[in-house]
């Protein structure tokens, strides 16, 4: 009988102790990254922190993991997914594998401007996929910018449609994003941003497609030397937390979650374009050759990545296409 109740009592403790570490574990939100420090969104997932500390009265802790240094993109998806850590903030097309909804609003040369790209991911368009990144187990935060995408090389100055040709470009993991750039001739390769640097210095690739200030804050100017302005796709950084460890907060402390990380956004997107504009000033001075595509080579490239829309809406549907296409009408 005391071997029982000793038994018992040991039980009780164990299970006191792991409540306890699950208390102490709940008060401190690991988030994790692969922009560099540099980047405006890293600085805004700063002020997020601090936000957090002051809105909880320090009563929440955010640990904040950037530049790669708890592995690249596809891990921090995935981490977040399983609950390892708390939340990342990444490429929207990182989580398109998952979610192939997302890929709704990745289709070349949708969005007229910046602006017009904001008012359908904040209207029905965001939240429906939202309700899509629920169902896989994560939370929207938000949405940042990530910016218009541009395309670096290392063989040849791209000004016309057939520059495209051959060129083995890196691209994010996202089905829309391929299919582009292989109409427009292009070697198109899904790869993990960690890997991009490194494949380009060895030749492995040709180059890759990235807003300025990702270009200059990962130094892709060390290894290409030719940028093009061509302003393809308009993309979004994702905010997404686990759903389950979300929910799991106090309601207060979800509550500031969300609160804290919607200033961070609002920042972020404030100083995004004017960061970008810099940054391709700072490649011009570093030596990269700058060459902006004109009005005529655009709409060749628009009428040579038509039938991407046709292929999204086989794999989506017509409702969600339409949708989307009808909000940046009216966001127009």
């Amino acid at each position: 009988m005391l071997h029982r109740r000793a038994i018992t009592l040991s039980a009780a403790v164990l299970a006191l102790g792991l409540s306890g570490l699950a208390a102490h574990a709940q008060s401190t939100l690991r988030i994790v990254g692969n922009f560099a420090k540099e980047h405006p969104s890293s600085m805004a997932m700063l002020l997020f922190q601090s936000e957090v500390k002051r809105l909880t009265n320090d009563q929440i802790k955010v640990e904040i993991f950037d530049n790669m240094q708890l592995g690249g993109a596809k891990e921090n998806v995935d981490g977040t997914r399983a609950g390892t850590v708390f939340a990342t903030w990444v490429g929207m097309a990182f989580l398109s594998r998952t979610v192939p909804e997302l890929e709704a609003v990745s289709l070349p040369f949708l969005f007229p401007s910046r602006e017009a790209a904001f008012k359908v991911i904040d209207g029905p368009v965001g939240e429906l996929l939202d309700r899509k990144l629920a169902d896989k187990g994560f939370a929207s935060l938000g949405f940042m910018e990530l910016g218009s995408r541009q395309v670096t090389n290392s063989k040849r100055p791209i000004v016309t449609l057939d520059d495209f040709k051959g060129l083995k470009i890196r691209l994010q993991p996202n089905e829309t994003h391929l299919a582009t750039f292989r109409a427009l001739g292009a070697n198109a390769v899904a790869m993990d941003v960690k890997e991009i640097y490194s494949a380009m210095q060895q030749g492995v690739i040709d180059g890759q497609e990235n807003p300025f200030i990702n270009i200059q804050t990962s130094r892709y100017f060390e290894v290409q030397k030719y940028l093009t302005k061509s302003d393809h796709f308009f993309d979004f950084i994702a905010v997404v937390a686990n759903k389950r460890q979300l929910e799991g907060l106090k309601p207060e402390f979800k509550a500031a979650v969300q609160t804290a990380m919607k200033t961070a956004i609002a920042q972020q997107r404030s100083v995004a374009a004017k960061a970008d504009a810099e940054a391709l000033e700072d490649l011009k001075k570093k030596g990269m050759e700058y060459n902006e595509l004109t009005p005529a080579v655009i709409d060749q490239l628009r009428k040579a990545t038509a039938g991407i829309v046709d292929e999204l809406r086989k794999r989506l549907g017509n409702e969600l296409i339409d949708s989307v296409l009808a909000e940046v009408k009216k966001a127009s």
